[in-house]
């Protein structure tokens, strides 16, 4: 599978303005800048489509965990943070971390986690990030 995304900026950094849009037009054209990134500016940024990815992907990989030792999730909800911080040359995405409170039937404490950190660890966007993974995992 082969998805395609595209961004425009048009302008410097602090007074541009730039739009995102992806191929199943889910996003299109949809405004960022620098106040909706470095401030409380209305639109989206790069680390929240970031959080999304991680979240979404994360609960997909739950699922499928979960189902390969038997169970089945009634309900996964997944919070992503991702952290961004300027040293040295720039900004770097330094953790991402991930809080879920599930619920899943007949899992017991031991079995979630194991197949929480299961998930984390093969979670395809997990793989992609270089950076420090954290999470807190409930089952509810």
């Amino acid at each position: 599978m082969k998805r395609l995304a595209s961004a425009v900026w048009q302008g410097g950094i602090r007074d541009g303005k730039g739009s995102i849009s992806t191929q199943s037009t889910v996003l299109k054209e949809t405004q960022y800048s620098y106040s909706t990134r470095f401030e409380d500016g209305v639109g989206t940024n790069p680390e929240e489509l970031l959080e999304a990815a991680h979240a979404g992907c994360f609960s997909m990989a739950l699922s499928l965990v979960l189902n390969q030792a038997g169970m089945t999730a009634e309900r996964i909800e997944t919070k992503c943070a991702i952290s961004l911080e300027k040293g040295g040359e720039g900004f770097s995405v330094t953790e991402s971390h991930l809080e879920v409170e599930a619920k899943v039937p007949g899992a017991t404490a031991e079995a979630f986690q194991k197949a929480a950190e299961g998930a984390k660890a093969n979670c395809p966007v997990s793989k992609l990030y270089n950076t420090k993974i954290t999470m807190n995992a409930k089952l509810g």
